[in-house]
């Protein structure tokens, strides 16, 4: 039995409902792109003239390589999370838990499978502990407008060399003596792989935990896009779900590219008859020499006419298909969200990302937005769940994402300079923008440019010190000469 049935048995055994979702039947597919090898499809056979040989398809990788740069434009080292007078305990304690890394991993893997959660929790020495779950290992429980509510995160781990299902419930539940309306438990679980029966904890962890927050201290992110497979899912698809096609297109006409030039050597048609045969087992006869090889192509015994080996040596059309490349990975990328022009083949260096900023009005500027309301929220409760379990107290935070793909940060500064000194702009405004900070900030920035002034209004030139010295040497010497000539007698002859 599969862990994903156990564990669905499990939770309905156990008095939660976990419902059966065809989404999930999907999520193996995905991940074969993901990975880059789909049995069914980059495995294939072609008949050389006497048996079908099998062979690999050369493929592109897009899937993994849309997935990265989705994470790279949503989650990468420039977006801050802001939490006021708590945000450097809050950095200290991301940076514990590998946070920037681990994150963008999981938005990486999140876009490939559909779903992905933060959960937090307090370790046995008290320490916040984030982990980074994929979609395969969360289970809904409940949701409400299809945001999930109670949900359980499954993985599969050995211990003492059995096969073991570690299982988190968060579900939600009321304290009579509490003075919150509901607040959120944690169940810790060790189940059978095998048999689904409950196995006993270890010694640090407890069996149940109350929160003592009406917050669940799990966030689940997915691409911000409809679920066509199960409209009635909380669960998200995969960004290239309704894309497969086109993942398969770029791989065909990659794979007869690189067959073009594998191909495109002299090959050599050679009558059967000519071949050195031998005898199987089974009485049919076989050629001796290596049948993979794709150099070689034997004619039938019907359509040889004058018995000779022929060379054919074919033309490679290169050109031909750099552009059929070329077009499919503008019609991929139009379907997932990133616009045509995201990519670019170039034959030297196989496909390149557009570095250039991108239009506010362009597909991918839009759908990166609208991915963005997703992460945001995610990031924001992630940061309130960690002050929470860190402190006990409530905190505000704001999430700044990563405007560079739309900024060009010199076209700013210039359009800042032009409307301060056409009056049109205050200095302070300008600072904000070009250094992308608050008012206070700006005004610390505007302090210290106006100390600089103060320096250079004194008219001190450190540069033409030594002329300035030498300057005032000659004219001290010219002062004590003039000096000296009042004291002596006036020359000329007295009448």
């Amino acid at each position: 039995m599969k862990d994903l049935d156990i564990i669905r048995m499990y939770l309905n055994n156990n008095g939660y409902t976990s419902h059966s979702d065809e989404t999930r039947s999907h999520i193996d597919k995905w991940l074969e792109w993901y990975q880059g090898d789909v049995e069914k499809f980059h495995k294939y056979k072609i008949y050389n003239g006497s048996v079908m040989t099998l062979h690999d398809r050369y493929r592109m990788g897009m899937a993994k390589k849309i997935c990265e740069d989705w994470a790279n434009l949503l989650l990468n080292e420039k977006v801050a999370i802001k939490a006021g007078d708590y945000e450097k305990r809050l950095n200290e304690i991301l940076a514990s838990n590998n946070f920037r890394v681990k994150s963008n991993q999981l938005v990486e893997l999140t876009f490939a499978l559909g779903t992905g959660a933060f959960v937090e929790y307090k370790d046995k020495d008290g320490n916040v502990v984030i982990d980074y779950i994929r979609a395969d290992m969360i289970y809904p429980i409940s949701w409400d407008n299809g945001d999930i509510t109670e949900c359980a995160f499954g993985t599969v781990q050995t211990i003492e060399g059995k096969e073991t299902i570690y299982l988190q419930i968060h579900r939600l539940g009321k304290e009579e003596n509490s003075e919150l309306t509901k607040m959120y438990y944690i169940e810790n679980k060790y189940v059978d792989a095998k048999s689904g029966e409950d196995l006993s904890l270890s010694d640090d962890i407890e069996e149940i935990v109350k929160t003592e927050y009406d917050k669940p201290l799990f966030q689940i992110i997915t691409p911000n896009i409809c679920n066509n497979i199960d409209l009635n899912s909380p669960l998200g698809i995969s960004v290239y779900a309704n894309s497969i096609s086109q993942l398969k297109g770029c791989d065909i006409v990659y794979d007869s590219y690189v067959n073009e030039y594998i191909l495109g050597r002299k090959r050599i048609i050679v009558p059967i008859s000519m071949a050195r045969m031998q005898m199987e087992e089974d009485g049919v006869a076989t050629p001796v020499f290596d049948s993979e090889d794709t150099v070689y192509y034997m004619m039938p015994n019907n359509r040889q006419s004058d018995m000779k080996l022929t060379e054919v040596d074919m033309t490679i059309r290169a050109s031909d298909h750099e552009l059929g490349i070329q077009r499919s990975l503008d019609i991929l990328s139009l379907n997932v969200g990133m616009g045509t022009g995201r990519y670019k083949f170039d034959s030297s260096g196989g496909v390149k990302t557009a570095t250039e900023v991108i239009s506010d009005k362009s597909d991918l500027y839009q759908n990166r937005q609208k991915h963005s309301i997703i992460m945001a929220a995610a990031l924001t409760g992630m940061a309130c769940a960690v002050a929470f379990l860190d402190t006990g107290a409530e905190i505000e935070v704001t999430i700044d994402f990563d405007d560079s793909i739309i900024d060009d940060i010199n076209a700013t500064i210039e359009k800042n300079i032009k409307l301060v000194n056409g009056g049109l702009r205050s200095k302070l405004t300008a600072i904000m923008e070009i250094n992308k900070c608050d008012d206070t900030a700006a005004k610390k920035e505007l302090a210290l440019i106006a100390e600089d002034g103060k320096i250079i209004g004194q008219n001190i030139d450190w540069t033409q010190m030594d002329d300035d010295e030498s300057d005032v040497d000659e004219n001290s010497k010219e002062g004590e000469a003039e000096d000296e000539s009042s004291e002596k007698p006036a020359s000329g002859r007295a009448n």
